[in-house]
């Protein structure tokens, strides 16, 4: 009897440490992801337009809170995307992290290029889920 009660203390010690690394694992896979997408003035030039994407390419080289990031423009068939033709997606480890990047002096560098040029500007920030 004392053996088995040992066994089942044991195997559910073996287990609840598990699970507890298992979500402690998760927790730290999870990243938090900010997507910004622009709609330009029908005024901005092609050239102006190509001069705010290298502005923004620029940010994760200058704020080392970004641990991730990528850019593209609009090739969706559906015609839904009301005038947005950018989508930049930064990933950050956190919220401080993030809360470092929005008032980051390159940033706000970054929109002195930007806002002449922005018609409308659409963000969503998630954490990822599995």
């Amino acid at each position: 009897m004392k053996k088995t009660c040992l066994s089942l203390l044991l195997f559910a010690l073996i287990g609840f440490n598990y699970a507890a690394f298992s979500q402690t694992k998760n927790q730290q896979n999870k990243m938090l992801r900010h997507v910004v997408l622009f709609k330009f003035k029908d005024t901005a030039t092609p050239e102006q337009v190509k001069e705010v994407e290298a502005a923004f390419r620029k940010l994760p080289t200058q704020i080392k809170e970004i641990k991730g990031y990528e850019w593209g423009t609009n090739n969706s068939p559906e015609n839904l995307n009301q005038g947005f033709t950018h989508c930049f997606f930064l990933s950050f480890k956190s919220e401080a992290d993030r809360a470092i990047y929005l008032p980051h002096p390159d940033h706000k560098a970054f929109g002195k290029v930007l806002s002449p040029h922005l018609d409308k500007v659409l963000v969503l920030d998630y954490w990822t889920q599995e």
